[in-house]
């Protein structure tokens, strides 16, 4: 579990291919000395598990799976990420939830600025709408952000200029895509109140009818 509060960004040191799997060697570019083993690290918002690590670098696998539904695939040898390790109990929650699985990948259509800060329009899948709503949450390539304005298949953010220094947001345009999460409890309850939705998952109406209950004695 992430907060998306980005702790750094590394670079990719090394993209060992097998197939349609891929270790990735990262070098984190801040201080990142107390590894363990199979802890997890967010890169670009996806979990991934520490394999093996050394001064300066861990590896990292990333399936078929992982790199179908994420912008994974596109890194290569000197590709900047966002960096995050899990959340601890204790520490601050400064962003949102965040369980560091991709939902889809949103594609970046427009940047203006905005006094000091740049507003950026995505484009994404339109199944997902019902998940981004105004002011709510959302995790672009790993960073918590809030949802100024939305549609059907669009969103806007407003990046203020630290987040601009401190993550790959500064390497964004048009046409770049990102790993998108939305907001984690907004999909229980979408998925909770589903079947009293019209849809295939609408429950079949109830067998039990005045005149059941008559017949059964009631």
């Amino acid at each position: 579990m992430f907060t998306g509060i980005i702790q750094g960004m590394g670079q990719v040191g090394a993209v060992d291919r097998s197939g349609s799997e891929t270790r990735f060697t990262l070098r984190p570019g801040f201080a990142l000395a107390d590894y363990a083993l199979g802890e997890s690290i967010a890169v670009n918002g996806v979990c991934l598990t520490v394999e093996t690590f050394g001064q300066g670098w861990f590896t990292a696998y990333a399936s078929a799976e992982t790199l179908s539904v994420t912008n994974l695939g596109s890194l290569r040898v000197s590709s900047t990420v966002n960096l995050e390790r899990a959340l601890a109990l204790g520490d601050r929650l400064g962003g949102h939830i965040v369980s560091g699985h991709v939902d889809c990948l949103a594609e970046v259509l427009s940047i203006r600025q905005a006094g000091q800060s740049r507003v950026y329009r995505l484009g994404f899948p339109g199944e997902f709408a019902a998940q981004v709503i105004p002011k709510g949450s959302v995790a672009l390539d790993g960073i918590s952000l809030t949802v100024n304005d939305c549609g059907r298949d669009y969103l806007e953010v407003n990046i203020i200029p630290a987040t601009q220094r401190e993550t790959t947001i500064s390497g964004w345009a048009p046409g770049r895509r990102v790993n998108m999460e939305t907001d984690v409890i907004g999909k229980y309850v979408q998925r909770m109140l589903a079947p009293w939705h019209d849809g295939p998952t609408r429950p079949e109406p109830s067998k039990i009818t005045p005149d059941f209950l008559k017949e059964h004695g009631f």
